[in-house]
């Protein structure tokens, strides 16, 4: 038995928990504003708040509908759009009504219930500025069939204007709630929420089925993708909510992440942050906002995907990830866990646990970049992340990592021992970049021609040491 709250419904069922939350609301509860759209995460069409008990706060994200297995709303609460509606418009509707912003009708529900997230977010950001580029932001994953995105931008920057206005920075979240609601953005039974959730069970589900084989389910980002119809009657043993997952923290000089960890814990984590100053920049080029609410680490690895960004990120911090089966663990390279295409060293029954890396000293750089046809919410041409350790102008150890140029994520071994014990100059980069290109091996298809990505990876290797503090390369000299 599944239990959750739906809107302002407390749903207990038996339905098959591979059976995704758009399908459960749409057919089985009839609420059809939730919309059908590309069924692969990449509209925003079916976009959904889910709110959970996190610390002792209740917090809200928006995340796809149409890959969301309904295990995975185990103990939380579920908005749709007409939990969204009140007897009238919310400011947020009201914003996007008054800038032309409705126009067909189909993306709307997606864009309020995104932007209505985006107004329940905690920031401590004054400037208006840098509200609006959140507002935004929060509708990356949306997309405006009648091109008409200006005048949905036009709304966010109004939403925020209007939150910025008030001083909300001081608030916890039980406090913003609650202006919220005085303010007409939510309805009033958001206020009895955190209760009612708290009276739930906190049972996740994770029993596997009598009706087939174990799936391990993660965010079900790309396994909904691939196989959605078998997905609904499989046996799977969900794991995004597993709290020994969901974990990052030091231990021994080395970072700790769990496999269940999402994309957004990792970027909002200040231990993460920490240590890599630039890791919001970085993140964000990693799909779209609900996305990243939805994606573990976990799961990005075991798809084995060529271009699988969070997997090109931590190839490059040699990290090490731990595997389980029935309780007993083993201790793996992340570069040696690819055999060949979709082929792992793991055992079917075998997950992911914990995923660890050195951490790097101060005198460290770590770039990653992405080239795609857009900037979010895309799939990389090509894309690649660098770990120099420095002893002052001397590289001491070097991790180089390459998605889309080969059959793997690729660990470029030979390269990354070329710049060891190096001095960083032109023709060091130069020389390096020529063994890269031997390393690699990438096709003609979709995404790019071979010259063409391999012109982005020399490009992209040039960027990590160009965007190296205190650099003094010219790229007019490397190219």
């Amino acid at each position: 038995m599944i239990s959750f709250i739906l809107n302002n419904q407390t749903i207990q069922t038996s339905i098959p928990p591979g059976t995704t939350v758009l399908d459960f609301v749409r057919y089985h509860k009839h609420l059809v504003g939730t919309k059908i759209g590309c069924r692969e995460g990449d509209c925003g069409a079916c976009t959904v708040l889910v709110g959970e008990i996190k610390n002792g706060q209740l917090r809200y994200r928006s995340m796809t509908s149409c890959l969301m297995p309904l295990a995975n709303a185990q103990g939380k609460h579920i908005v749709t759009i007409e939990g969204l509606n009140m007897e009238e418009l919310s400011p947020v509707q009201q914003a996007i009504v008054e800038e032309g912003g409705t126009q067909c009708g189909f993306c709307t529900v997606g864009f309020v219930v995104s932007l209505t997230g985006f107004a329940m977010q905690g920031s401590d950001l004054l400037n208006l500025k840098d509200l609006v580029n959140l507002a935004v932001a929060s509708i990356d994953g949306n997309i405006c069939r009648c091109t008409g995105y200006k005048s949905l931008e036009r709304a966010a920057e109004k939403i925020a204007g209007l939150l910025n206005f008030q001083s909300l920075v001081n608030l916890n979240t039980d406090g913003r709630l609650q202006w919220l609601v005085e303010n007409k953005y939510l309805p009033h039974y958001f206020l009895e929420i955190k209760k009612r959730l708290e009276a739930l069970s906190d049972n996740s589900f994770s029993k596997k089925q009598k009706n087939g084989n174990g799936t391990f389910v993660g965010g079900g980002t790309d396994l909904f993708v691939q196989k959605p119809e078998a997905m609904v009657d499989a046996s799977i043993e969900a794991i995004f909510d597993k709290k020994e997952l969901n974990k990052i923290y030091d231990k021994g000089g080395a970072c700790y992440i769990g496999a269940a960890a999402t994309a957004t814990d990792i970027k909002e984590s200040p231990f993460m942050q920490s240590i890599f100053p630039k890791l919001k920049q970085h993140i964000k080029l990693v799909s779209s906002t609900p996305i990243r609410n939805m994606g573990t680490l976990g799961g990005n690895l075991v798809n084995a995907s060529p271009i699988g960004d969070l997997t090109i990120f931590f190839l490059a911090l040699d990290s090490s990830i731990i595997l389980n089966k029935n309780g007993n663990k083993r201790t793996l390279k992340l570069r040696h866990f690819y055999k060949a295409y979709k082929t792992l060293d793991k055992a079917p029954d075998e997950y992911i646990e914990t995923i660890f890396f050195e951490i790097p000293d101060k005198k460290s750089h770590f770039n990653f970049e992405k080239i795609c046809k857009r900037t979010h919410l895309d799939i990389a041409s090509v894309n690649t992340a660098c770990l120099l350790k420095m002893d002052g102008d001397i590289i001491r150890e070097a991790h180089i990592s390459a998605g889309g140029v080969g059959p793997i994520p690729k660990y470029l071994e030979r390269s990354s021992a070329a710049l060891k014990g190096q001095k960083i100059n032109t023709g060091l980069i130069k020389k390096t970049a020529a063994i890269i290109q031997e390393e690699i091996s990438p096709i003609s298809d979709a995404r790019g021609t071979e010259a063409y990505k391999r012109l982005l990876l020399r490009q992209l290797f040039f960027g990590h040491f160009l965007e190296m503090e205190n650099s003094t390369l010219k790229l007019e000299k490397l190219v």
